[in-house]
């Protein structure tokens, strides 16, 4: 009796796995028809969002381009303007002399500064790094750009999980006590790319202390998204500078950002900070670099923003357009997937993306089916150091782009190709 029973459900099974694949392929055609061209790559704000800030362009004109005594059209002013550096100053979190004021990139900021260790050593007074191994400590998923910079130099990526309350601190520490290789790592510290995860004091305040086998250990600490919200206000964040200056350790951490999520992409103005000898350390640098950045772009943001409430309200502004999407995004990926088990995403309160975990071996052909769909995903393997995710199984959603009808669908077209791909490979492959 208890044989015949297995032999039906399994028969059952069988048949309700091939009605199964019968109405995915059934989707995936009538979806095939749709034509659609929709983009889910990288985390760019939408068209509206970028007119948020169209009259950047008009509050400065001929007549009206100084700033206090310093004409902007002319040279000098090599770590930005003062009314620049105390606006950023205070979004940073740290005194006007621990800012510099950089052009449109932090990713250029952070480029520099990884090259400036390699070739005159680090602001603590640590010899190069150019010629000795090197290794930095990744969370992953993360970043793919701060993967780039490290693979560009030859810097050997180690990778430690970023969990809810940030980097496996732990697992960070058990690398670096006792390997002096260990030179650095890389940490987007709130609403994190990809998993929208913000540092716990406890995380900051180990990360400020922990004993390091390199003396001048230095921490990167993109800050990209510090204000960029979905609704309901940034994350709080406590200060690893101030963290790292209590602990004897002033040098330790370099602070990035920028406003290229929230004035102009094209355009914004890039910021990095640190303790005040850090930030002699990198004017060392611009000197011989540059005969200073973009005055009149730091000048614009200075007068339409105002103060850092300024910057706030209009991130307000921000997010009533970005956080439907992320809603979307999560309404179709319940809707389609919850109770099936295939799939895990985070539900970030803020910054650009979500991530995706399907189960191991599947991403990259869920990548190809969507792109055959219509649909452009950012390639597996990109949020792991060398595009190499071993379990094959991060994807990263970046909904900000489209409008929120097309980013509406492509959560479909994304539920349906995991969906297809689960069942396609727990049924024979695909």
């Amino acid at each position: 009796m208890v044989q015949q029973m297995q032999v039906r459900d399994i028969n059952s099974e069988k048949e309700e796995t091939m009605e199964s694949v019968i109405e995915l392929e059934s989707r995936i055609e009538e979806l095939k028809k749709q034509q659609l061209s929709l983009d889910l790559t990288r985390g760019k704000p939408g068209p509206e969002q970028l007119d948020l800030a169209a009259n950047m362009f008009t509050c400065v004109d001929a007549g009206n381009y100084s700033a206090g005594s310093v004409d902007t059209r002319n040279y000098g002013g090599l770590d930005g303007i003062a009314e620049a550096k105390t606006l950023f100053a205070a979004y940073l979190g740290v005194n006007e002399d621990e800012v510099i004021i950089g052009g449109n990139s932090s990713l250029a900021l952070m480029y520099d500064t990884v090259s400036q260790l390699m070739t005159h050593g680090t602001a603590g007074g640590g010899e190069p790094w150019f010629g000795k191994k090197t290794k930095f400590v990744c969370p992953v998923p993360g970043y793919d750009r701060h993967f780039t910079v490290c693979e560009h130099f030859g810097i050997e990526m180690v990778t430690v999980p970023m969990n809810e309350d940030g980097p496996d601190i732990d697992a960070i520490a058990q690398l670096v006590e006792n390997d002096d290789e260990f030179r650095g790592m890389w940490c987007v510290p709130r609403f994190s790319n990809p998993t929208g995860y913000t540092c716990s004091p406890e995380v900051i305040q180990k990360l400020a202390e922990m004993k390091t086998a390199y003396s001048d250990f230095v921490i990167l600490w993109d800050d990209a998204y510090a204000v960029h919200h979905h609704g309901a206000g940034p994350d709080s964040l406590e200060s690893l500078l101030e963290a790292c200056k209590k602990a004897g350790n002033p040098e330790r951490v370099i602070l990035f950002g920028s406003t290229s999520k929230i004035s102009l992409a094209g355009a914004g103005l890039a910021v990095t900070g640190g303790s005040r000898n850090t930030c002699d350390w990198m004017r060392k640098r611009l000197f011989a670099q540059t005969i200073g950045y973009d005055k009149i772009n730091m000048l614009r943001h200075v007068r339409f923003f105002k103060d850092l409430d300024g910057i706030m309200a209009h991130m307000d502004r921000h997010a009533a357009i970005v956080g439907p999407k992320f809603a979307a995004v999560e309404e179709v990926l319940s809707n389609e997937l919850e109770n099936g088990g295939i799939a895990s995403w985070t539900k970030p309160r803020g910054g650009y993306f979500i991530s995706l975990d399907t189960e191991k071996g599947m991403a990259g052909k869920i990548v190809k089916l969507a792109g055959e769909l219509g649909v452009k995903l950012t390639p597996a393997g990109s949020t792991f150091p060398y595009k190499n995710d071993p379990d094959d199984r991060n994807l990263r959603i970046a909904p900000t782009f489209p409008g929120l009808e097309d980013v509406r669908k492509a959560a479909e077209v994304l539920a349906v190709c995991i969906k297809y791909v689960y069942v396609k490979e727990n049924t024979g492959g695909i």
